[in-house]
């Protein structure tokens, strides 16, 4: 099973970051429009990073609540083949987005305990994917990329009616165990790849994805 587990590096910020990311044959390469992040690219720089991605690396574009005029500026210049929401966008706006652009949504999802569950199985109706995240603290910035994990155990061996990916507070040295607790076929990681926040490391992004592969 582990050599088939999907790796998704969030973050990339420059030319170098997507030359890891393919060396290391990740699945999933993110763009983060998102000002507040350390990890926030320019419409001109994500142009560049989704132009230089080679065939076979779905390109994620992050958001957090986003208007129609931000996505509209942002799907003109860059070449994005999945939008993921971020934010406390609802189930009908992601239903509205998916309409409006033709991409796949992935929508974020925060799980602090068990009532954060049925979230899941609502926005699995709606999203082309899940992506379940550690919730972020009361006080946070930043709605995700904040090195939090979460108790695996609250969804060990559960399923959704979309693919789901596991995030959250994931390192090289603990998405092993992760994927074995969780049974993830795909994992995200963006803080946990990094040498200061922000600066991917292209030898951890190495090390995380041969990990994750098993």
């Amino acid at each position: 099973m582990s050599a088939n587990v999907r790796v998704k590096i969030c973050g990339l910020t420059r030319p170098q970051d997507i030359d890891a990311v393919v060396a290391a044959q990740a699945a999933y390469g993110g763009l983060v429009f998102f000002p507040k992040s350390p990890r926030a690219v320019s419409i001109a720089q994500a142009r560049d990073l989704s132009l230089a991605s080679p065939v076979g690396l779905a390109r994620v574009g992050l958001f957090v609540n986003p208007d129609d005029a931000l996505l509209d500026a942002v799907l003109a210049e860059v070449p994005l083949d999945i939008l993921q929401l971020h934010g406390t966008e609802s189930p009908g706006r992601v239903s509205e987005l998916r309409a409006r652009h033709g991409l796949p949504v992935m929508k974020a999802v925060g799980v602090a305990g068990p009532e954060d569950l049925g979230a899941l199985t609502t926005y699995g109706s709606v999203a082309d994917m899940l992506l379940v995240d550690a919730k972020p603290p009361r006080d946070a910035v930043l709605p995700g990329g904040n090195g939090l994990a979460f108790d695996w155990r609250l969804i060990a061996g559960r399923r959704w009616p979309v693919p789901w990916m596991l995030a959250g507070g994931l390192t090289p040295d603990n998405v092993r165990e992760a994927i074995l607790l969780t049974g993830a076929t795909q994992v995200d990681v963006s803080s946990g790849v990094e040498s200061a926040p922000g600066v991917k490391d292209a030898d951890a992004i190495a090390r995380f994805t041969a990990a994750a592969k098993g």
